[in-house]
């Protein structure tokens, strides 16, 4: 009897665990039936996200930084507590007791963000909700559709606000209050990402998250989408828009470049338009150098200058990043993708363009690139 009572005892502390617990495994049961996906995306996680990015939008600054920074201060000053409790007081259950409870916290974290989020990443995706098909194309085609996009971000580079070195120097804070608006007439094409929009927000640790190489972060706990601004001003409007599709319910990469494009250059917003076809150029552009480099170098040498000074100013920041740090953090995001059925991990990121091509092939065929042989 006085065994059984020690082992309660012993047992009572990680009751906590036992909800969280619970409930992830609840997730990974049903993660696999996408009728029931469906259903909770579509009547419980997207009106809960919709909902607190409303809460949320009023504060003018990200309260998922907020909340993160407070999170993992609060973890450390525990387990620093515990410690020195451990030690003084000859008392390793206190350092126990603690670990158990930050256990339990990271726990719930966890099912939280399997619920808010990852449960979009087995629901319908946005290419089965649209009707969007992928097919099969040829060098030359995705040639035809790579020059397309390199045309039309030279005809509206000149329009662009520039500094003393010819970048891109447009307002952003402008260009954070337009965001709300970018996906007004894609809606109409397009029914299925008919929401209203919350204004996406700056980050204050931007530079953080360029080390790791991200540009920007959906927070799933508080509904905002937020942006690293100490990146490249020039794919700033374009990566608002991708945020932005995310807020929609978008879990896929791929799918949200896609839409940034997308929703960027059918925008009616200039700026907004230019660095859509800027963001689209560097994914066809990637894809088309990797298939035929004589191809590519030919579109990039009829680039203006305008453009030129952007595409290296971009590849320039990007490149003073690369190191272990870089490295490890795209290794541990390559993880997660994969683990959420996301089979090519980053190199998902990589399908942006088949659904480019499939999207604007009509578009390039009929608008020129004429001439241009592969």
């Amino acid at each position: 009897m006085e065994t059984k009572e020690k082992t309660t005892r012993r047992l009572r502390p990680l009751l906590p665990l036992l909800p969280p617990v619970l409930l992830s495994l609840l997730f990974y049961l049903f993660r696999g039936r996408q009728a029931l996906m469906d259903g909770w995306v579509i009547h419980v996680m997207a009106p809960a996200e919709q909902l607190l990015g409303r809460l949320s939008a009023p504060l003018p600054f990200s309260l998922a930084e907020v909340l993160v920074t407070v999170f993992l201060t609060a973890c450390a000053l525990c387990l620093i507590r515990g410690t020195v409790l451990a030690v003084r007081l000859h008392a390793p259950h206190e350092l126990g007791r603690r670990l158990v409870c930050l256990l339990c916290a990271l726990l719930w974290v966890w099912t939280g963000y399997c619920w808010l989020w990852s449960a979009g990443y087995y629901s319908a995706s946005f290419a089965e909700k649209s009707g969007l098909e992928t097919r099969p194309y040829t060098v030359s085609t995705l040639a035809q559709v790579t020059l397309y996009f390199a045309c039309q971000a030279a005809d509206l580079s000149t329009q662009m606000v520039r500094d003393s070195e010819g970048h891109f120097a447009e307002d952003l804070d402008d260009c954070f209050r337009r965001g709300v608006s970018v996906y007004e007439e894609l809606e109409q094409k397009l029914p299925c990402l008919a929401m209203p929009s919350v204004p996406c927000k700056p980050m204050f640790f931007s530079r953080l998250q360029s080390m790791m190489g991200f540009t920007g972060v959906y927070f799933p706990f508080t509904g905002e989408a937020n942006v690293n601004v100490d990146a490249p001003a020039c794919l700033i409007p374009s990566t608002i828009a991708h945020e932005l599709s995310h807020q929609r319910g978008i879990a896929s990469e791929q799918e949200c470049n896609f839409l940034a494009v997308l929703a960027s250059t059918t925008s009616g917003d200039p700026v907004y338009e230019y660095s859509g076809w800027l963001m689209g150029y560097i994914h066809l552009g990637n894809a088309l150098y990797q298939a035929d480099p004589a191809a590519w170098q030919a579109i990039r040498d009829s680039l203006p200058d305008t453009v030129l000074a952007d595409l290296a100013s971009n590849n320039a920041y990007w490149a003073s990043f690369e190191g272990a740090a870089a490295d490890a953090s795209q290794k541990v995001y390559d993880t997660i993708l994969k683990g959420y059925g996301q089979e090519d991990g980053i190199r998902s990121y990589g399908t942006v363009v088949d659904l480019l091509v499939a999207y604007y092939r009509d578009t390039a065929r009929t608008n020129g690139s004429e001439g241009l042989t592969t």
